[in-house]
């Protein structure tokens, strides 16, 4: 399948001081349109043309770099612009939540193993909450990898690659962490996809 560009799942300024107007739009008009783009080229002649996205980022792990990073970012970023909203953060909802507290011990311990995740992600990479084998997980990647190629799920992703945060923070990506979790996240889309996993 040929990897496509969706539009934003709000207005550029929607995400106020939390997330700037000039952040998504280079993060999503430059950064995602390129993995887009370069991604569709190197799909060409992959023998995975016609495959899902997951089957393309399943498929070129560990055999072909390239298309991966560019397949693999693209749906990082698909899921990353539906994970925030405009007055995000607050309450988890029900199941999802006492699934936290059953598996990471409770909602502020998951905050402090993502938040550590997030910083401790030398360089470029992405802090998650996945499902693995019937458990919730904190986990954290490099580059464009993520859960699907550790036999997981993903259900809630951070990007920390500094075009995701150096203009609104410049190198506080602890700020930009908490402001994630605190402002930003869309609960019920985690959630959603944490039912269709189970």
């Amino acid at each position: 399948m040929a990897l496509e560009l969706p539009d934003l799942p709000y207005a550029y300024d929607a995400l106020g001081t939390y997330m700037s107007a000039e952040t998504l739009e280079f993060h999503h008009d430059k950064h995602h349109n390129a993995y887009v783009v370069n991604g569709n080229k190197l799909l060409e002649g992959s023998g995975l043309e016609d495959k899902s996205l997951i089957e393309i980022v399943q498929g070129s792990f560990g055999s072909n770099a390239g298309l991966f990073n560019n397949a693999a970012q693209h749906y990082n970023h698909l899921h990353f612009w539906n994970w925030m909203k405009p007055n995000g953060g607050g309450a988890i909802p029900g199941n999802l939540e006492a699934r936290i507290i059953e598996d990471l011990g409770s909602v502020d311990e998951f905050k402090a193993a993502f938040t550590t995740a997030g910083l401790t992600q030398f360089g470029s990479g992405w802090a998650w909450l996945a499902l693995k084998e019937g458990r919730l997980e904190v986990m954290k990647t490099a580059n464009g990898e993520n859960p699907l190629v550790f036999g997981a799920v993903p259900l809630l992703g951070c990007d920390v690659w500094e075009h995701s945060y150096y203009i609104d923070y410049r190198n506080a990506r602890p700020d930009y962490i908490k402001a994630f979790l605190d402002n930003l996240v869309n609960w019920d889309y985690v959630a959603e996809l944490f039912e269709a996993a189970n």
